[in-house]
C-alpha cells in the first residue's frame, strides 16, 4: 500500500478510518467503555497508521509546495534580463573599493619605499 502519490495517501487514510470506526463500533457494541476502547491493540494500530499517513500527506504537500516555489524562481530568472558581455566588461572596469587590509599593504610598501630613499 505504500505509495508516494497524495491520491494514494489519501485513499490510504480514508481506509484506515473506515477500519478504525467499524473496530470501534464492534468494540462498543460488546459493551466496552471508552478507556477500554482506547487501550484496545487494534485501534491503537489503525490510529498509528492513521498518524503515518497524515505525516506522509504533510511531506507529500511540502515537497509540492517547494517544487512550486522552485519553479516561480525558475520563471522568474528566465523573465529577468540577460546581462551582455560587454555589460560584463563595464562591471570588471569599475574596479571595487579596497579593503582595509590592501589600503594597509599600500601604505606600508609606501612607507618602506621612503624609507629606502
Amino acid at each position: 500500500m505504500a505509495s508516494k502519490t497524495k491520491e494514494a495517501r489519501v485513499e490510504q487514510k480514508r481506509y484506515w478510518d473506515a477500519q478504525l470506526e467499524q473496530r470501534v463500533s464492534l468494540l462498543k457494541e460488546k459493551g466496552l467503555d471508552a478507556d477500554a476502547v482506547s487501550r484496545d491493540a487494534s485501534v491503537r494500530k489503525l490510529r498509528a497508521k492513521i498518524r503515518e499517513t497524515g505525516r506522509r500527506l504533510t511531506a507529500i504537500g511540502g515537497k509540492e509546495q517547494k517544487a512550486e516555489e522552485m519553479a516561480r524562481i525558475k520563471a522568474e530568472k528566465l523573465a529577468a534580463p540577460k546581462i551582455k558581455k560587454s555589460d560584463k566588461k563595464k562591471m570588471a572596469e569599475e574596479k571595487p573599493a579596497e579593503s582595509k587590509r590592501q589600503q594597509k599593504k599600500k601604505k606600508r610598501k609606501e612607507e618602506q619605499n621612503k624609507e629606502a630613499e
